[in-house]
């Protein structure tokens, strides 16, 4: 095997492995180093694939034991079987991370295995499980190496009871409760997972508010909608340890602003506070790779640091830690390297819990809009109005659009409903071309479709929906 390459990318998760299969289609040599036994990072592995995976699953057992009947379906004696569960969700990881190896075979990129080490710009040293090292020459190295669960003192992680988002996707056994640290995306997915096999769910979290940094309004009525589904949640509170005992998990809970601590007895903890950048041990600092205070790594325009020929994309830079937000900038940064012209948006990168309803992002919050004193009008339908949510059943939620009050430039969507996963890109589109309210309220939508809730909604920006 060859072991000089036009790029070594370093990591195969959304980030690395498009960055890799773009370069390879303009013509580079190129080198995918993975330290995992297979390829496609934390998201494939661990993350966005696995989590979706138990996410439509326990939807589907939910619905069997609540939802059917008022379909006219009866059905008796469901059971749960979480070995069968667990076993579709991993099938599904190795079918997708086989995938990538496929790919990576068609566009002839390099898998090399092992552990990735930078001694010098152009050198990629790579050390195998059994010691074995490599050193790969590379015209320019990109890392690509993600992130890892941020760590709370007092809380000692070991992926059995105190567990981060890796652990929990592998529980052998539904808890009576799940202490969930943290109202983020992933902690409120991971626990309507498991709310919904069964288990009491509290979150604890240090705002007094959830999901910091969605739109206030949706983000209220998102909370009571899991409120309604049985989510118990201690907001303006922060968990200052968490000790595991013969019968459980004690976690000690006290108000952010000072207080009284009380004890939260849980079967298994979860600590899902947020995500930091993996560069640990790439040698990063003897390069003089510049980093921020936060342990992210300082790029310019073209994605490369200050060290000429290394680059760095997706979440061990700044900036929302999005599988797509990584795929994006990996293709963007190997077209600059190419002379091939391309940008990444960062103001229209939408964001998705997934829960069920579904919440969906894109672009300013009100919040964003007011404290920038930008002039806007708000249009708003509900699901509860959409034929197509009465037609299913699903009806929690609405479409929130945010207009510019001169031009009707959409500056920001906001849906919680069904689907928004999928309806929120029509308005991504729209909003990447320029779009007006006005432009979504005269596109033709289906009907019946989750989508006609957008329309309505740009047409309520006017003042002028029909049903409602």
């Amino acid at each position: 095997m060859a072991d000089s390459f036009d790029l070594v990318v370093i990591g195969s998760g959304p980030g690395g492995y498009v960055a890799a299969i773009r370069a390879a289609q303009l013509g580079m040599s190129v080198a995918c180093v993975e330290k995992r036994a297979s390829l496609g990072g934390t998201c494939l592995n661990i993350g966005c694939i696995p989590s979706k995976a138990l996410l439509h699953s326990s939807e589907k057992f939910h619905d069997a034991k609540h939802s059917f009947a008022e379909h006219g379906i009866k059905v008796s004696g469901v059971e749960l079987d979480l070995p069968a569960m667990m076993a579709r969700k991993d099938k599904v990881v190795d079918t997708l991370t086989k995938g990538i190896a496929f790919l990576f075979k068609k566009n002839k990129i390099e898998w090399v295995a092992g552990t990735a080490t930078i001694p010098a710009v152009g050198q990629v040293k790579v050390a195998d499980a059994k010691g074995a090292a490599r050193t790969l020459t590379a015209k320019r190295i990109l890392i690509a190496t993600g992130s890892e669960s941020m760590p709370l003192p007092g809380v000692e992680v070991e992926e059995k009871r105190i567990v981060t988002s890796t652990g929990a996707l592998a529980l052998g056994t539904v808890p009576g409760h799940l202490v969930v640290i943290g109202a983020g995306y992933i902690g409120l997915e991971m626990g309507s997972v498991w709310a919904r096999l069964g288990a009491k769910v509290t979150v604890v979290e240090y705002l007094d508010r959830i999901t910091p940094g969605m739109d206030g309004e949706i983000a209220k009525q998102f909370q009571r909608v899991l409120q309604k589904q049985g989510f118990t949640f201690r907001l303006g509170a922060k968990v200052t340890s968490a000790k595991a005992g013969a019968k459980g998990v004690a976690v000690t809970v006290e108000p952010a602003a000072g207080g009284a601590a009380e004890t939260l007895e849980a079967d298994v903890v979860l600590l899902s506070i947020g995500r930091r950048p993996n560069t640990e041990g790439l040698g990063l600092e003897k390069l003089g790779v510049a980093l921020d205070k936060r342990g992210f790594v300082q790029t310019d325009g073209e994605f490369q640091t200050n060290v000429s020929g290394i680059y760095a994309i997706g979440d061990v830079r700044p900036g929302p830690m999005l599988a797509h937000k990584a795929e994006d900038e990996g293709t963007v940064a190997v077209e600059r390297m190419a002379g091939v012209k391309g940008h990444v948006d960062y103001d229209l990168i939408p964001g998705v819990v997934y829960t069920w309803p579904e919440v969906a992002s894109v672009g300013k919050t009100e919040e964003q809009l007011k404290d920038a004193k930008t002039e806007y009008k708000v249009g708003k339908f509900p699901f509860m109005a959409n034929s197509r949510a009465k037609a299913t059943g699903e009806t929690d939620g609405l479409v929130k659009i945010l207009a510019d009050a001169k031009t009707d430039r959409v500056l920001g969507v906001h849906i919680m409903g069904p689907d928004a996963g999928t309806v929120i890109h029509e308005c991504t589109l729209a909003m990447e071309f320029g779009g007006a309210a006005e432009d979504i309220a005269r596109s033709c939508h289906a009907h019946p479709t989750y989508n006609e809730a957008v329309k309505e909604a740009a047409l309520a920006v006017d003042g002028r929906p029909i049903h409602i």
